[in-house]
């Protein structure tokens, strides 16, 4: 069942996506070479709590973090790790869920840790500008198909990359997951068609090489993926809401970048929030 988001219900996860911008932009400036996840974990977790939020990926499928934290060619899913340490040309994925008074978010960010490469810097912006191809399609009366396609064609006919099949975007709020699943690739006018209410997440895995990955297991069991070659994989998440005046990009870390992407101040302070 898809469930339509009312206004108040969309500010509601803009203000939980808040918290969770917050957090990026918090990593921003306190990831270094030499820094140990389990430090992320921790620094993570304290800063959802004290904003009054939740972290939301603990619980779910006996999933125990706060964040899902996966390096190079770990793609997605992979946990932080005591004792792990970042290098110098890491590339950190960290995705997180945020539980603000019952309004979900979900967003994952990139992050090059010490020195970066021109290798790594194309995959990034590549990466990102997909996601934000994507988010332009997600309009009423679009399909989900043209959100695909939109990320396909220009990562993968345009720039040679490869878009990981197997994870996928979906619908968000009151649960983490849920319908309609939001592809990264596929067919323009084609599968479910949007509407105005919906809120999901578009979250685009680009690996330098092959769209394949493979699964991997940590030592307690807990399955995670790399790519199937091992090359560099790179992800960026927003959650948005869709409306009849375009996506509203709910875990914005940059207003002016996402300008048009955003709620009125009247749309985001709504009555009894």
């Amino acid at each position: 069942m898809i469930t339509l988001k009312s206004p108040r219900e969309i500010a509601g996860m803009a203000k939980s996506g808040a918290i969770l911008a917050g957090v990026h932009i918090m990593l921003r400036n306190k990831l270094h070479v030499g820094m140990d996840t389990w430090d992320i974990e921790k620094m993570v977790d304290k800063y959802i709590t004290d904003h009054g939020a939740t972290a939301s990926e603990k619980g779910v499928d006996g999933y125990l973090y706060a964040t899902c934290i996966s390096i190079n060619d770990e793609v997605a899913h992979a946990v932080p790790r005591k004792g792990l340490k970042l290098k110098n040309h890491d590339l950190l994925k960290v995705d997180m869920c945020v539980n603000w008074h019952g309004y979900q978010s979900d967003s994952a960010w990139s992050y090059v840790i010490g020195e970066s490469n021109h290798e790594i810097d194309h995959l990034m912006h590549i990466t990102h500008e997909a996601m934000y191809r994507g988010i332009e399609q997600a309009v009423p009366g679009n399909r989900v198909g043209d959100i695909g396609f939109a990320i396909q064609d220009y990562v993968e006919n345009q720039h040679g990359m490869g878009v990981v099949r197997d994870l996928i975007g979906h619908g968000i709020g009151p649960s983490v997951h849920e319908l309609p699943d939001i592809y990264h690739y596929g067919t323009p006018h084609e599968g479910f068609r949007l509407k105005a209410g919906m809120v999901i997440t578009i979250e685009p895995m680009v690996n330098q090489g092959t769209w394949e990955i493979a699964t991997k297991y940590m030592p307690n069991g807990w399955e995670y993926y790399v790519s199937a070659d091992h090359s560099l994989s790179c992800q960026y998440e927003h959650t948005l809401a869709i409306t009849n005046d375009g996506p509203k990009i709910l875990t914005s870390q940059d207003p002016e970048f996402d300008k048009k992407y955003l709620l009125t101040p009247d749309e985001l302070n709504y009555p009894d929030l």
